[in-house]
C-alpha cells in the first residue's frame, strides 16, 4: 500500500528535490506556491487530466512512463505558445492498496522530465480514488509580453508545418490492443520510444516565437486532422494539404498520420515570406511543409497529381465525443 497523506506528502518532496531559485521563492510545505515571474513576461498557465484507463493503463504502461507522460502533456501546451515552463503543480488521487513502488515510479517518471527542462514541482493534492489512478498536472510558464504564439493567427496564403514524423502513436495503441494484458514487442523502437517517453518539443517552440517566424501553433496531441481544424476555426480560415507531404511515420498508415493523436508534435503556421528562414531541423528535430492556409472554410487534402482533392474532416481524438477512438 500507499503512504498515509503526510508521509507521502514528503516523500514526493524529497523525490522533486525543488529548491528554491529565481523563479521559485516557495514551493511544496505551504498553502501556495510563491513565484516571481521573469520581468517583462506574461505567464502562461495549461491544466491535463491524464485518467487510468483512458490515458493509460497499468498493465501496459510502467509507473515511470505514466508520471513521464503526465507531465509531457502540460510541458507540450507550453511549447506550442512558445513559451518556457516555470513551475509545475500535482494532484495525484490513488486507489486503496496501490503499491508504493508504484507511486515512487511515477515521481521518478514525473520528476526526471522536470528536472530536464528545469520545471520544479511547486505542489498540488493528494487524495483517495474511489476508482484507478487519476492526475491532474498544471503547469505554468511565461513568455515575453505580447508574443505568445496562439491560434488565432494563421492568415490567408501562409504556410503550414509540422515537426517530426506522425502515425507512431496510434501505430502503438494498436500492437496494445492486440496483447489487452502485457506490452508486446514492437518492431519499431523509435516508436515505441515515442508513445511511451514522449518529447515535449520546448526547444522548437521557442526558437520558433523568439525569431517571429511563426503566426499560429499548436500540439499534435489529438490528431493533426483535429488539430488544423483548431487553427482554422480559431482564425476563421481554411487549409489545404498536400497528401505527399505528409510525414507518415515508419509502419504507420496515411490515415494514422491524419487522425492519430498521441505525438506530442508542433503544427505551425507562417507567412509565405518566412518560407526561406525556416530550416529543415530545428533543436534537432525534422521540420515538413504541408500546405497552405486558404480564404475558402474547410480542410482539404490534394493528391499527389495535384489535380483532385478531398475533403478533410477533423477524425482524431476527441472528449466527449461518441465517435472518438478510445485512447487506451
Amino acid at each position: 500500500m500507499s503512504l498515509p497523506e503526510r508521509k507521502l506528502i514528503e516523500r514526493i518532496r524529497r523525490l522533486a528535490g525543488a529548491k528554491s531559485n529565481a523563479v521559485l521563492a516557495c514551493g511544496i510545505g505551504d498553502d501556495c506556491a510563491v513565484l516571481r515571474p521573469p520581468r517583462g513576461h506574461e505567464l502562461l498557465l495549461t491544466t491535463d487530466f491524464s485518467l487510468e484507463g483512458v490515458h493509460f493503463r497499468r498493465e501496459w504502461h510502467s509507473a515511470d512512463a505514466v508520471g513521464h507522460r503526465c507531465l509531457a502533456r502540460g510541458l507540450s501546451d507550453i511549447a506550442a505558445m512558445g513559451g518556457v515552463p516555470l513551475a509545475a503543480f500535482l494532484s495525484l488521487a490513488l486507489p486503496a492498496g496501490l503499491s508504493q513502488d508504484w507511486v515512487d515510479g511515477f515521481m521518478r517518471g514525473f520528476t526526471r522530465l522536470a528536472k530536464k527542462f528545469n520545471t520544479p514541482l511547486a505542489g498540488g493534492d493528494t487524495a483517495q480514488s474511489p476508482g484507478g489512478v487519476l492526475a491532474d498536472v498544471v503547469v505554468l510558464g511565461s513568455a515575453p509580453r505580447r508574443t505568445a504564439v496562439g491560434r488565432s493567427g494563421a492568415r490567408v496564403g501562409d504556410d503550414i508545418y509540422v515537426t517530426g514524423s506522425l502515425g507512431s502513436g496510434i501505430v502503438v495503441l494498436r500492437k496494445l490492443q492486440e496483447r489487452r494484458r502485457s506490452r508486446p514487442a514492437l518492431k519499431h523502437p523509435a516508436a515505441e520510444r515515442k508513445h511511451f517517453y514522449p518529447t515535449p518539443r520546448l526547444e522548437a517552440g521557442r526558437w520558433l516565437r523568439e525569431r517571429k517566424l511563426v503566426s499560429a501553433m499548436i500540439d499534435i496531441s489529438d490528431g493533426l486532422s483535429t488539430e488544423l481544424s483548431h487553427i482554422c476555426e480559431e482564425s476563421q480560415v481554411g487549409a489545404w494539404i498536400f497528401q505527399p507531404a505528409i510525414p507518415v511515420a515508419p509502419g504507420a498508415t496515411l490515415r494514422d498520420a491524419l487522425h492519430g493523436g498521441d505525438e506530442y508534435e508542433l503544427l505551425f503556421t507562417a507567412p509565405p515570406g518566412k518560407h526561406d528562414h525556416i530550416p529543415d531541423r530545428i533543436a534537432g528535430v525534422a521540420v515538413h511543409w504541408l500546405g497552405t492556409i486558404t480564404k475558402a472554410r474547410g480542410m482539404w487534402l490534394v493528391a499527389p497529381s495535384m489535380k483532385s482533392r478531398q475533403e478533410l474532416k477533423p477524425e482524431g481524438w476527441q472528449h466527449l465525443e461518441a465517435r472518438s477512438p478510445q485512447r487506451v
